[in-house]
């Protein structure tokens, strides 16, 4: 097995990757430079590198790359966190390429520009803070984080009116649609782990919707418009939305029913438990799959390292048929508890089946080469359990894995004629198991009605996954909040039919039913998880 390359370092392994992807990337770039006739005057070959590492030769390998590719006519710069330290480790001093910083909002910005010059060249540093908070992100478990609209007017004012400069950070508020968004670290312990809710509204001017009607764009407008050397736009409606009314939902299968597991075919064998990334896997979930011998008594399930949630269930080895696997309990990197097994009255071996979910790599700082999946040896009552069978559930957008056609068929199944076999999933005990399953449903748009953005709300459901019309729109978990509804943008959507898939992980709504609303919502939930919030 090749060892994994080591991200953002001189590693000729990682080197290679960045290699290979600036050939693809920057050439695109170039009829688009401003010495082309076009719009883009700088290129920034790394963010922040001064809060992870030091490593020069790193970064003049990068600049030499970014030169072949794209000329001498753009401007290369770097930014860091604007200490002395972070600098030093974080750029090049001299004119090779700008240094330009970035600090928190509120903070005297002068004396970090002031700073900034002893990494110029002379006469060639103008103040740039290339990222200007306009808000904060949020972690799942955490209040929505909010900024006063005035403060941060004054603290942009207090950068423009000495003839600064500052990029919005962020200008337009996102989404962390699929599995992209981010994670971070709450302090030196890399169990200390806060990710990032789907939603990356940031409490930006522009907020994830589109929607400008708010005290913060118009507070920052105000500031621009005194400094500006030419007049302002006009100010653009609000993005229309519209709801589709309730989405009624059928389960279509238990994860478990999508697997052969006495085929080895579509997984991985290994004596101990395998990473996610070495079985080729960067997002989504792991199932890993195990057998042990049954007797008298409960078990202790102990798995010292797991990235980043884990759901264990059993079941009896010798029950082909009719047996479900029973959840027995969760293993969280945040709140990593040894796991009490209950006595299972098992003629022959029990089987233990845990699924691990990726909920976000680390973005930021020392922790950002961050592995997923089981990452140490498992326990039962203080022995290794082996032999493992592990198997990819990468869950992209569902018209992009064709290795996991059953899923698609499954869950799609509803809008066909449902088979005698499915029927049996209808019952409503299972639609209150805390077993993984599959759940589809559709709901019209009216040909006779333009198509506008909507949000979906998860109120009544657990955790899981959501794909509108094949697209992974993201992550919904509303028991731990704050987010409770999913954005959904027009061009997700069509007139006609629009079908629905949840991967529910836990505890789906007792009616099976999601509404379609017209409004963020972000009161959900706070339990579990830290509150405080760390830079990105």
């Amino acid at each position: 097995m090749n060892p994994l390359p080591k991200p953002r370092s001189s590693d000729p392994t990682f080197l290679q990757l960045v290699e290979r992807w600036w050939s693809n990337l920057l050439p695109k770039f170039v009829p688009l430079l401003y010495d082309n006739g076009g719009p883009i005057i700088m290129v920034q070959i790394e963010n922040e590198f001064g809060s992870y590492g030091d490593d020069k030769a790193y970064l003049r390998h990068l600049i030499t790359l970014a030169r072949s590719h794209l000329g001498h006519d753009p401007i290369l710069y770097t930014t860091d966190g604007g200490s002395k330290e972070n600098l030093e480790k974080g750029t090049i001093r001299g004119d090779t390429v700008f240094s330009a910083v970035d600090f928190t909002t509120g903070d005297d910005p002068w004396p970090v520009f002031k700073l900034q010059k002893e990494f110029n060249a002379p006469g060639k540093s103008p103040p740039l803070s290339t990222e200007f908070y306009t808000g904060w992100l949020t972690h799942w478990g955490e209040k929505i984080a909010r900024t006063d609209a005035d403060f941060t007017a004054a603290a942009l004012e207090e950068i423009l009116r000495k003839n600064g400069s500052a990029v919005l950070y962020m200008a337009h508020g996102g989404s962390n649609f699929g599995f992209y968004n981010g994670a971070n670290i709450g302090g030196t312990d890399e169990a200390d782990y806060k990710p990032d809710l789907t939603s990356y509204d940031y409490d930006a001017p522009i907020r994830e919707d589109g929607d400008v009607d708010n005290s913060k764009f118009n507070a920052i407008r105000r500031v621009i418009a005194r400094y500006s050397s030419e007049p302002l736009p006009s100010i653009p409606s609000n993005t229309e939305k519209a709801t589709y009314g309730p989405i009624h939902l059928q389960r279509q299968s238990s994860l478990f029913d999508m697997f052969d597991f006495t085929n080895s075919s579509n997984a991985f064998e290994s004596k101990n438990p395998m990473s996610m990334e070495n079985v080729g896997q960067f997002f989504g979930f792991l199932l890993y799959v195990t057998e042990y011998k049954a007797r008298s008594g409960g078990r202790i399930l102990s798995i010292p390292k797991v990235h980043d949630r884990a759901q264990v269930f059993m079941s009896c080895s010798s029950e082909r048929t009719g047996a479900r696997p029973a959840y027995v309990g969760s293993v969280e990197r945040w709140l990593n508890k040894k796991l009490s097994l209950p006595e299972f009255q098992c003629h022959s071996n029990i089987n233990l089946y845990i699924l691990v979910e990726n909920m976000g790599r680390v973005n930021y700082g020392p922790f950002i080469f961050d592995r997923k999946g089981i990452l140490s040896s498992v326990y039962l009552d203080g022995n290794r359990v082996q032999g493992w069978k592990m198997f990819p559930i990468p869950l992209h957008n569902l018209n992009e894995v064709p290795n996991y056609n059953p899923i698609t068929q499954a869950t799609y199944s509803a809008f066909g004629e449902i088979s005698t076999s499915r029927k049996r999933l209808m019952n409503k005990s299972e639609n209150t198991s805390k077993e993984p399953a599959f759940y589809s449903g559709r709901f019209l748009i009216d040909k006779s009605s333009r198509v506008k953005d909507t949000f979906l709300s998860f109120k009544n459901w657990g955790k899981g996954i959501v794909f509108v019309n094949d697209f992974n729109l993201g992550r919904y978990w509303p028991l731990r909040g704050p987010q409770c509804n999913l954005y959904v943008p027009a061009p997700i959507l069509k007139q006609g039919d629009n079908f629905l898939v949840i991967f529910e992980l836990e505890s789906p709504d007792p009616k099976l039913v999601v509404h379609t609303v017209d409004e963020p919502n972000f009161t959900c939930g706070f339990n579990g998880m830290n509150n405080n919030i760390h830079q990105l």
